[in-house]
């Protein structure tokens, strides 16, 4: 699909919900494992007793930072078997506006990927997309993350 029928297309979707994923469970294990790979070991996220016992949510959290990094993948952008347009090449991960984590996720908590397009514009022989990622918590009214996630998208 040539570049500006991508294009038209996504801009007649601004506002629009482009993509809602399935759900996902952030387990301890997978809280564990961020905390391991960036240091972040504090006892809100990793230590079940004292979270239990001392927490204001009387469980332990993922980590905000973990929220978000979830996002390519609910997002569907890291199989290379299913690209987001047919001739995409790369989908590169250019930028983030207006972050906030909203809402704890609980361990053993339910998440999934809502993703509104904001914009969609040519730069640089890409197309540049802003959607609004909201990470939304099963059960829950507050969403755990709103973010404007910006990528380019190379053909």
């Amino acid at each position: 699909m040539p570049l500006a029928e991508v294009l038209a297309d996504l801009q007649s979707k601004i506002g629009q919900d482009v993509h809602v994923s399935d759900w996902i469970t952030v387990s301890q294990e997978t809280i564990d494992m961020f905390a391991n790979a960036t240091g972040d070991k504090q006892w809100i996220h990793v230590d079940e007793q004292r979270a239990k016992a001392e927490s204001p949510y009387g469980a332990t959290i993922a980590h905000g930072y973990l929220t978000l990094s979830l996002y390519p993948m609910l997002r569907g952008l890291v199989d290379a078997d299913k690209p987001l347009f047919p001739g995409v090449k790369n989908v590169i991960n250019y930028g983030i506006d207006k972050l906030r984590f909203t809402n704890a996720v609980k361990v053993n908590s339910k998440i999934r990927a809502r993703c509104t397009l904001v914009a969609a514009e040519e730069v640089k022989n890409s197309i540049q997309l802003t959607e609004k990622y909201t990470a939304e918590i099963d059960g829950q009214e507050r969403p755990a993350c709103v973010a404007d996630c910006i990528m380019r998208l190379y053909f």
